[in-house]
């Protein structure tokens, strides 16, 4: 599409640079979906972290836990919708549809999950997701404007969602720092 914003911050090396594994697994994501996702392009950046995100996403989205997979892709959804990945949304959202039986569901999500017929349990896990979003996304804006670089300010959000992470796994429920 034209003038679409870069994919990343970051510099994304040509396909033909990455190791011969990622190029396979580009190739395999164009074959399956008809394109490769930008989220793993703006990763080979560092293609150790490309693939551990792989790996983790794959743990993430496609193992047993406490989350259905209907519930893993309506956050999909709704963090999509706030980034304006049209790759993820229409991906993500599709999963929705066909996972919940309710074709307007993917849409309601995209546009304002609030509005969504969900459960207590969904409105609450969506709820707490928006929160940590909107939380993370003023820390990110704080530290780039006292200086920090794109790569330390990718780094940062990197850790805070380790962290974040790291708090849900142990059950506390507590905010992210304020502090920089």
């Amino acid at each position: 599409m034209a003038n679409e914003p870069p994919i990343s911050a970051l510099p994304v090396p040509d396909e033909g640079e990455l190791d011969p594994d990622l190029q396979k697994y580009f190739a395999i994501c164009r074959e399956k979906l008809g394109l490769v996702p930008n989220v793993l392009k703006a990763y080979s950046f560092r293609p150790e972290r490309l693939r551990r995100f792989i790996d983790s996403y794959n743990e993430i989205m496609l193992s047993d836990g406490p989350l259905s997979k209907l519930e893993r892709e309506m956050i999909a959804v709704v963090v999509s919708a706030y980034n304006r990945c049209t790759y993820c949304l229409v991906a993500h959202g599709q999963a929705v549809r066909a996972l919940s039986g309710q074709p307007e569901l993917g849409e309601m999500l995209v546009m304002n999950y609030r509005a969504a017929p969900l459960d207590a349990r969904q409105r609450d896990l969506l709820d707490r997701i928006e929160a940590d979003r909107a939380h993370i996304k003023g820390l990110l804006h704080r530290a780039m404007q006292i200086g920090q670089s794109e790569e330390g300010t990718c780094h940062l959000s990197q850790n805070l969602l380790v962290r974040r992470v790291g708090q849900r796994a142990q059950g506390r429920e507590t905010a992210i720092g304020d502090d920089l």
